[in-house]
């Protein structure tokens, strides 16, 4: 190879090198945290699945009801209105039980550390949350407001601090896009209910869950 040579292929691998040096951040390698959730995500998994139309001659398998039952339906109605801290531990988890199986979604909603302020990185999600229940697939049903946290510190001041982070979203969703407040009902779960509990500690834990607890159309206001 001649100099000429030498030199041209020296050129184009410093110039490859900084381009790999470059790159944004999202190219280092994605932790799943950059990722915000959007309005049609947010839709598409708290609207009630649809009804399969019943066929003469064919029998149906079980399918999803988006109506709660009675006993659910009471439960609700029990404590929408109520005060995050009023709700019991026995109602927490009678709450818990319900949502089991009604639609959700888990935002990852992050707030900055021993805080309940919503993190910077976080806020666009809240704010797809708050277009998605003011959409009309999902304006006016009753949504639970799970409010998580970490492994670290005691049950008691986690407690405190899952149902303050509740709260934000909520505040902020009433504040922000007038959703009333009865149509959200507000429980935190401390560091009772970890998404990882291999890393107790880890950010994902600190996060706020949706819940569509009770269609639009068969909520009783």
């Amino acid at each position: 190879m001649n100099l000429a040579a030498k030199g041209l292929t020296a050129i184009l691998s410093i110039v490859t090198l900084g381009a790999v040096l470059s790159l944004p951040p999202a190219f280092a390698g994605d932790d799943g945290n950059s990722k915000n959730v959007t309005e049609d995500e947010i839709v598409r998994a708290l609207a009630p699945p649809p009804k399969k139309p019943l066929t003469r001659g064919l029998s149906i398998g079980p399918q999803a009801d988006p109506v709660p039952s009675a006993a659910e339906t009471k439960l609700i109605q029990s404590v929408r209105g109520r005060a995050t801290r009023s709700l019991s531990s026995t109602e927490r988890e009678e709450i818990a039980t319900a949502a089991k199986d009604k639609p959700n979604i888990d935002l990852e909603i992050t707030f900055d550390y021993n805080s309940a302020d919503i993190s910077a990185k976080s806020l666009p999600s809240v704010q797809a949350l708050g277009r998605a229940l003011t959409s009309p697939e999902l304006k006016g049903s009753t949504f639970v407001v799970a409010g998580h946290t970490d492994a670290a510190g005691g049950e008691a001041y986690n407690q405190d601090l899952s149902e303050r982070r509740a709260d934000s979203i909520k505040r902020y969703l009433v504040e922000k896009y007038s959703i009333a407040a009865t149509d959200l009902v507000t429980v935190g779960y401390g560091k009772s209910k970890l998404k990882d509990p291999s890393q107790p500690l880890a950010e994902v834990n600190r996060r706020v869950q949706v819940v569509n607890m009770e269609n639009k159309t068969t909520a009783s206001k």
